[in-house]
């Protein structure tokens, strides 16, 4: 009766050591909010047991997961408490015969051993805290670029700001999961674009720069922006500020709201990166066409729609668009229906 009852547990502990967590976007989002020491980031027993809890909380939530068993580190830390008592105590006999100042001194020099360890998990914090800067500084440029008792000069200036800070989190976010390339050539640079162009981040980065460097401004432009650093605030907030009573005062009902509706957010960005794609067509018979930026667009929505990270979002929406426009152009405009198959050949492949 315990075998059986321990079968459904086997089954879905190896479910979840086959799932591929590395194509899975969401497993780099919750493994970069691991707050954990380095070298026990390199264990693979540690790995593992995130990776269940991962499986837990998103896949299937009737996994078990038992908590991390500490034995092995403490053992080492207990054999290695010997060692370093034998050497001190090796050390600190000839001082004592000296003087007993000297026996002191060795004595407090002994003493700050927890700095390695919050040396080692100072670099996860920095990285946290510089992104939590960067976005909440979009968000305060956003607002201000949108906020229509703005001046046009500065509220201009602002809307190219936030684009600017979100290209730098993007580059940044790219930077800490994926490194840099292994060498500044054209082949190292290939395979290192090959392995980041479907992430978020990079859709990002490239959806920035192509509205920092027009001309053309559409404040419209700068929600998908806003949507985005609104996550990466709320995320931060909750998980350092959820004892603070400023934070439980004013912010924790708006963090909560955003961190339970990021589908919602996640569709109003499609929505907006999608009726963007559509305005720049229409701006090309106006005196503020740009022919480059348009193209380069499209290119990107195309991305968007293959992406892993996007791909959900913007599917549904174009098959939203498609049944309410194919009715109307096989009534109205059949003689449109050669070049959209050819459009939409190109746009699947």
């Amino acid at each position: 009766m315990g075998e059986e009852a321990e079968d459904p547990q086997k089954l879905k502990k190896i479910a979840a050591a086959a799932y591929d967590y590395e194509n899975d976007p969401r497993w780099a989002d919750y493994w970069s909010n691991i707050l954990i020491p380095p070298h026990m980031g390199s264990r693979s027993d540690v790995v593992d047991h995130f990776k269940r809890k991962f499986y837990h909380r998103y896949i299937d939530p009737g996994l078990v997961v038992e908590p991390m068993t500490t034995s092995s580190s403490s053992q080492s830390a207990r054999s290695s408490a010997p060692q370093s008592s034998s050497s001190s105590t090796s050390n600190n006999q000839p001082r004592q015969r000296n003087s007993g100042a000297a026996s002191r001194t060795s004595g407090t020099s002994t003493t700050p051993t927890p700095t390695p360890t919050s040396s080692a998990t100072s670099p996860r914090w920095n990285r946290q805290t510089i992104q939590f800067s960067v976005n909440a500084w979009v968000l305060v440029v956003a607002v201000l670029a949108i906020f229509p008792l703005i001046p046009t000069n500065l509220s201009n200036r602002a809307y190219r700001l936030a684009f600017a800070g979100t290209a730098c989190s993007s580059l940044y976010s790219l930077y800490a999961l994926y490194g840099k390339p292994s060498a500044w050539n054209l082949q190292a640079l290939q395979v290192w674009l090959q392995s980041v162009i479907m992430a978020k981040d990079f859709l990002y980065f490239i959806y920035c720069l192509t509205f920092v460097t027009s001309h053309l401004s559409l404040k419209f432009a700068l929600i998908p922006v806003i949507c985005r650093g609104l996550e990466h605030v709320a995320k931060f907030l909750r998980r350092n500020f959820n004892t603070s009573s400023l934070y439980r005062k004013f912010l924790e009902e708006a963090c909560v709201w955003v961190e339970s509706n990021t589908t919602t957010l996640s569709i109003l960005s499609s929505q907006a990166e999608i009726g963007l794609g559509l305005l720049l067509v229409v701006s090309l018979f106006s005196w503020q066409r740009n022919i480059l930026q348009t193209f380069m667009y499209w290119q990107l929505l195309k991305l968007m729609y293959h992406a892993p990270a996007t791909a959900g979002y913007h599917q549904s929406m174009w098959a939203t668009i498609g049944r309410h426009v194919n009715p109307l152009v096989q009534r109205y405009a059949p003689f449109m229906h050669t070049p959209i198959s050819s459009i939409q050949r190109w746009w699947l492949r």
